[in-house]
C-alpha cells in the first residue's frame, strides 16, 4: 500500500472518530492529543517566506509575477515514521498516522475539543477554496451577479433583423455556458437583429464552457448563437434552462454573423445593447464547492486579483498571521501552506460573514450525504447524513499525496468545527 493510500485511510479513520465525537461527548472541555515529548520531524518543515521588499499590489489588481515562488518546499518530501496518536478518547488510542498529519475540532464558543500540531503548516489542497470563497462573498456580497454585455458599433435595421457593424461580447461570469449564449441570442432576436453583418468580438476576459482561452470562447458563443450551428448538446442545455425557468419560447433563438471571431478590447465608440446576468454569487460560491471545481476557483481569485488578494483578504479578516496562510493558487492545486489553527480561524470568520447575511454554510458547502458532488457518498449513513458540512481537499502526487476535510459537524450536544 503505497503512502497517499495509507494517508486516505487515516483520513477515513480521523474522520470517523469526528462523528464519533459528535455522539458520545457530553461537555465540552479541552483536550490536547499533542504527545508530551517534542514532535517529530514533520514530512514537510514549516513555510519559508521569500523575502520581498517591493510594495505588494492592493487586492483589487493583479499582482506582479516574481521570479521568487510564493512558497517554497523545504525538508524531505518522503513520509516519515508513523506517528502514534496520543489522545485521551479509546477509538484513537490505537490509530496509527502515517506522515504527518494536523487536526483542530473546536466547539462554536472556542473550545478546544481535539488539537494534533494545529500551528503546523500543511498542504491544505482543494481546502484553499474556502478561501477564495469567503473572499469573493465578502468582496462581492452573495446577491452579486456578473454582468455579460453586449455591445456595437453599428446600427440595427428592424425591417431586414440586421445588425450592420461588430457585435462584441465582454464579461467575467465563470459560469457562462452553452444555455446563456442561446439566451443571448433570444436577447437580440429580442431587439430585431436575426443577422449580423460584421465581426463578433470578445474582450480576453470573456469565458464560455469553463474554456481559458478567449479565442475558443469566442468561437463557441458564435456557434452556439447560431441555429444552424448549435450543437445537440446546446440544444439540451437550452431546454432544460427553459424548464428550469418554467418558461415557453414561441421561437428559436439564432443570430448569424457573417465575419470572423476574435478577440480585442472594446472600441471607444461602442454602444450597449444589453446585459445578461448570471446566477447569483451564493450559487456560483456552492457550485464551485460542492464540485471542487479549480476553474471557478481560479477564475473568482482573479477577479480580486489572484491568491495574494486572497490571502490578504483572510489574514485582514480573519486576523490570522501571515506566515500561517500562504497561497499560490486560489484553487489549492500545487504548494500552498496553512495551519490548520489558521484554518479554524478562517472557518470562524466565514461563519459570522454568512450569519451576517442570514446564510449558513450549508447554503455554500455540500452537504454530505445529501449534494451532489465531492460528499455525495461519504457520511451517507442514515446515522450521518446530512451531519457534516464541509469541504474536501486531493493531491495524488504533490507533497507525495493530500487528503483533508474541513467544516462544521452536527453533533447531540451542539456543532462542532474541525479542520483535518
Amino acid at each position: 500500500m503505497n503512502s497517499f493510500t495509507k494517508n486516505k485511510a487515516a483520513w477515513l479513520s480521523v474522520a470517523a472518530f469526528v462523528l464519533w465525537i459528535g455522539a458520545t461527548v457530553s461537555a465540552f472541555g479541552q483536550v490536547s492529543s499533542k504527545p508530551t515529548n517534542p514532535p517529530p520531524q514533520p514530512r514537510l518543515q514549516p513555510i519559508v517566506i521569500q523575502p520581498d521588499n517591493k510594495s505588494q499590489p492592493t487586492t483589487n489588481t493583479r499582482p506582479q509575477t516574481s521570479a521568487n515562488p510564493l512558497v517554497t518546499k523545504t525538508g524531505s518530501s518522503s513520509p516519515i515514521a508513523v506517528v502514534p496518536r496520543k489522545t485521551s478518547f479509546p477509538v484513537l488510542a490505537d490509530v496509527d498516522i502515517p506522515g504527518y498529519s494536523g487536526i483542530l475540532v473546536e466547539s462554536i464558543d472556542g473550545n478546544v475539543v481535539l488539537d494534533s500540531y494545529s500551528n503546523y503548516a500543511f498542504n491544505p489542497a482543494s481546502n484553499v477554496k474556502i478561501a477564495t470563497a469567503y473572499a469573493v462573498l465578502k468582496t462581492f456580497g452573495p446577491d452579486y451577479r456578473f454582468p455579460t454585455s453586449v455591445w456595437t458599433d453599428g446600427q440595427i435595421d428592424p425591417s431586414t433583423g440586421t445588425l450592420n457593424g461588430n457585435l462584441y461580447v465582454s464579461g467575467r461570469d465563470p459560469m457562462f455556458s452553452l444555455e446563456h449564449a442561446v439566451a443571448v441570442a433570444g436577447e437580440l432576436n429580442r431587439l430585431g437583429i436575426r443577422q449580423v453583418y460584421g465581426d463578433l468580438i470578445v474582450t480576453d476576459n470573456f469565458a464560455m464552457n469553463y474554456s481559458t482561452q478567449a479565442q475558443s470562447s469566442g468561437n463557441a458563443l458564435a456557434a452556439t448563437m447560431n441555429s444552424a450551428k448549435r450543437s445537440a448538446a446546446a440544444n439540451r442545455a437550452w431546454q432544460n434552462y427553459l424548464n428550469s425557468a418554467k418558461k415557453n419560447a414561441l421561437t428559436i433563438p439564432s443570430v448569424e454573423t457573417s465575419g470572423g471571431v476574435y478577440v480585442q478590447s472594446l472600441p471607444t465608440n461602442a454602444k450597449l445593447l444589453f446585459s445578461h446576468e448570471s446566477a447569483p454569487m451564493r450559487e456560483i460560491v456552492k457550485v464551485t464547492l460542492c464540485y471542487s471545481n479549480n476553474f471557478l476557483s481560479e477564475r473568482l481569485g482573479d477577479m480580486l486579483g489572484g491568491p495574494y488578494a486572497v490571502a490578504r483578504i483572510v489574514q485582514m479578516n480573519g486576523q490570522i498571521a501571515p506566515e500561517e496562510f500562504i497561497i499560490q493558487t486560489a484553487s489549492g492545486l500545487g504548494t500552498n501552506r496553512v495551519t490548520p489553527r489558521a484554518m479554524i480561524k478562517l472557518l470562524r470568520t466565514l461563519r459570522n460573514e454568512l450569519a451576517r447575511n442570514k446564510m449558513t454554510f450549508a447554503d455554500i458547502m455540500p452537504v454530505a450525504g445529501v449534494d451532489k458532488g465531492t460528499l455525495e457518498r461519504r457520511f451517507d449513513t442514515d446515522f450521518a447524513r446530512g451531519s457534516v458540512v464541509g469541504k474536501t481537499g486531493t493531491l495524488g502526487q504533490t507533497d507525495s499525496g493530500v487528503s483533508s476535510l474541513s467544516g462544521e459537524i452536527q453533533t447531540k450536544n451542539g456543532k462542532l468545527l474541525f479542520v483535518i
